[in-house]
């Protein structure tokens, strides 16, 4: 059966047996589901772990994104200034705020927010930039910082890629007025949804614990549908998911009937506020995403040795390596190359080798089928992500990933001139 099993970059990657067993004894458990001592407990360690005074959890990264903006107080239509190359999970929260999305071209070496074109961009109306540390690999903060101090611009980093990654020694999330983190079902740590708001300032953190408590538990349906995710993905989807094309067919089943979640829904691709959000983080989602965080080490130190056999393995090739820089730490989410031939050969390719590469990003706005005119995108407006669209291919770095998928993954890349 396991000759059907994909090498899958997404689809719970990260998980574990004991993630299995966890999720597994939670299903049979519902009065745990809402309310518990998790949530507290996963809070308090966020905080030690990031030297930081509040750490307040929601059930999804764009969920805290939504709720910094809210303590923010912002005057209706006014500019958050962000980077294409993202997802729509990140414009989205604007616009349900009432704000309006600012898109700045992004780096081709780090794939972050580029400082130069921010300055080009920036409005009367901005009031807001938000950093991504794309990838993993923290962006130029120096740089941004300083454009933000001479405007008179709130900074709020996007480290839903990132955690445990590090700029100048000091871990992301730590380098602005707020930050936030997703623990969605393909991140550095995963209870399949979950995301944490993180401050230092007094004001927006009493907010959030404020909001916290107003935007109230999701469903137990729609928690349900996130503790089943890892047990039939691994357990029933995956190991036949391209025997005759049953796994595929079972997950597209599974999602119409709303027995697993999507990972962006119809809504949000229009820029339309699903009824699930903005919601706190309910106990179960708080125990799964506890147990993973406390592999956290060992989850990046494994997505480290990927890279480094990734640099060693395709150096003499045409494939453009992520750029290293002296400080910054990635947490190397993924493994990001860029070739000319990306997107129109080697993406397409890639099914028939039964490796399931994650859509991160085939367009400027992803998915690929946002419809961008409701996200407020413009084409031609930032020319680098549009190129990196087409260009990068994202290799996995997961704890799953076994040398022997890696080597076959790079083999495959190598008949690519």
């Amino acid at each position: 059966m396991s000759y059907f099993k994909p090498i899958s970059i997404s689809l719970s990657p990260n998980v574990e047996k004991d993630d299995l067993k966890l999720a597994l004894n939670l299903l049979i458990r519902p009065w745990l589901w809402k309310k518990g001592k998790a949530i507290e407990k996963l809070e308090e360690e966020f905080k030690k772990y990031l030297g930081v005074k509040y750490a307040v959890s929601f059930n999804s990264g764009r969920s805290s994104f939504y709720a910094i903006l809210k303590t923010l107080d912002l005057e209706k239509g006014s500019g958050v200034a962000l980077q294409a190359f993202t997802c729509n999970a990140v414009p989205n929260p604007a616009l349900w705020a009432g704000l309006e999305p600012i898109y700045v071209d992004c780096n081709t070496d780090d794939f972050n927010i580029s400082a130069d074109d921010l300055k080009v961009k920036i409005t009367p109306k901005t009031r807001v930039v938000v950093v991504q540390h794309t990838f993993g690999l923290p962006a130029d903060m120096d740089a941004i910082r300083a454009v933000c101090a001479e405007h008179n611009l709130i900074l709020i980093e996007d480290c839903a890629h990132s955690l445990g990654a590090e700029y100048n020694g000091i871990k992301v999330g730590s380098h602005s007025k707020a930050a936030f983190f997703s623990f969605s079902r393909d991140k550095i740590i995963s209870s399949v949804y979950g995301g944490m708001a993180v401050t230092n300032d007094d004001e927006i953190g009493k907010k959030l614990q404020d909001l916290q408590k107003q935007f109230g538990k999701p469903s137990m349906c729609w928690t349900m549908q996130q503790i089943l995710h890892p047990i039939l993905l691994n357990y029933i989807i995956l190991p036949v998911y391209n025997f005759l094309d049953l796994g595929k067919v079972l997950l597209v089943l599974s999602q119409g009937l709303h027995i697993l979640s999507k990972a962006v829904s119809w809504k949000e691709k229009q820029g339309k506020r699903p009824d699930y959000f903005p919601k706190a983080l309910p106990n179960a989602l708080a125990i799964m995403a506890l147990n993973q965080f406390n592999k956290l080490d060992e989850f990046n130190n494994k997505r480290q040795n990927i890279a480094n056999y990734y640099y060693e393995a395709l150096r003499a090739t045409k494939f453009g390596l992520p750029v290293k820089y002296d400080n910054r730490k990635s947490a190397f989410l993924r493994f990001t190359v860029k070739h000319k031939d990306a997107h129109d050969i080697i993406y397409s390719a890639w099914h028939k080798q039964n490796i399931l590469l994650g859509d991160w990003y085939t367009t400027p706005i992803a998915p690929c089928d946002t419809n961008i005119a409701e996200i407020k995108y413009m084409p031609g407006s930032c020319p680098n992500a549009e190129y990196l669209a087409k260009h990068t291919l994202n290799l996995p770095t997961h704890i799953n990933l076994s040398k022997k998928d890696a080597e076959r993954i790079v083999n495959f890349l190598k008949t690519f001139k």
